[in-house]
């Protein structure tokens, strides 16, 4: 099973109403400035949707909304993961994959789980889905690393796994990921800041959060680094910098939903444990948001 997904993908957030509920109207908002950006695919209840803390009944409104409103447009790709493996097959297997183009599944967190462990978990998740499979490595959030040669095992072994998303931020485990994948394996920059040097050395592209402030910008520079326009994309990379830095500097989502809601593309609320980010970033992103210049215009 191969996958044409590739290029810049953008992790949606979810926005909510003031009194808490979901915001269908600026999730629609959301998805016509990226496409109409030039992002590639669009990946639906991930981190960045604050999915840990939506109802089931919340996760499916969100996903059938998500394939009402993209209408093809661009690949969806599923945030399928868990610490609970045998939880995430009965998930996978009672939902309706039409107008799913893949899953991305997170590593096993607060677990801990070994090597061996992370392999039988994928394992069963590849059997399962009747979609093709992105691993998801954020040790940063799982204190659960997918080491290299797990990810190359996974990819080799089975047909589905198609992809990686690595967010570990360990270049010499990314390099050594993109020198012995099987052909057809796809890379992809799981951490904003790092999608040039990872492209660069081969990725095909990235999963991202900033992507969703400045999508045209983001999605030019990815496809400038796929034609190895190398100094061309670097501009955009440097204008983009403090942007990206900024927006994580207090947590994730936080900091894109403040950026959304200044673009007056949604409100800024998140759910708890989240909160909206402290005043002096607020300022900041602001000030960022007022003075960029960017390299296309």
């Amino acid at each position: 099973m191969k996958t044409t997904i590739s290029g810049t993908g953008v992790a949606i957030v979810t926005p909510f109403h003031n009194y808490g509920t979901v915001d269908f109207t600026s999730l629609g908002k959301i998805v016509e400035h990226i496409i109409e950006g030039g992002i590639d695919f669009i990946v639906a209840l991930g981190t960045t949707s604050e999915a840990a803390t939506l109802s089931l009944d919340e996760k499916y409104a969100v996903v059938n909304y998500l394939k009402e409103v993209v209408d093809g447009r661009v690949p969806l790709v599923l945030g399928c993961g868990g610490n609970n493996t045998h939880a995430i097959v009965d998930y996978i297997k009672t939902t309706d994959f039409e107008g799913i183009d893949a899953i991305l599944s997170v590593a096993p967190y607060y677990n801990k789980p070994n090597q061996k462990g992370i392999y039988q978990h994928f394992k069963l998740i590849a059997g399962a889905s009747p979609v093709p499979v992105i691993l998801y490595n954020v040790p940063g959030r799982t204190s659960s690393n997918i080491n290299a040669e797990t990810t190359i095992r996974l990819a080799k072994e089975f047909d589905n796994i198609v992809a990686v998303k690595e967010a570990s931020g360990n270049m010499g485990q990314v390099m050594q990921i993109l020198r012995d994948r099987p052909k057809d394996f796809k890379v992809f920059s799981g951490e904003d800041a790092l999608t040039y040097p990872m492209m660069a050395m081969g990725a095909d592209g990235v999963i991202s959060v900033a992507a969703m402030g400045y999508p045209k910008e983001y999605s030019e520079m990815v496809r400038l680094l796929k034609k190895k326009k190398y100094e061309q994309a670097l501009k955009i990379h440097f204008s983009l910098l403090e942007f990206i830095d900024a927006i994580f500097a207090d947590g994730n989502p936080a900091g894109i939903k403040a950026v959304l809601s200044m673009m007056e593309l949604s409100k800024n609320n998140l759910r708890l444990p989240l909160v909206k980010v402290n005043k002096a970033l607020q300022v900041q992103l602001q000030k960022i948001i007022s003075g960029y210049q960017s390299p296309l215009s």
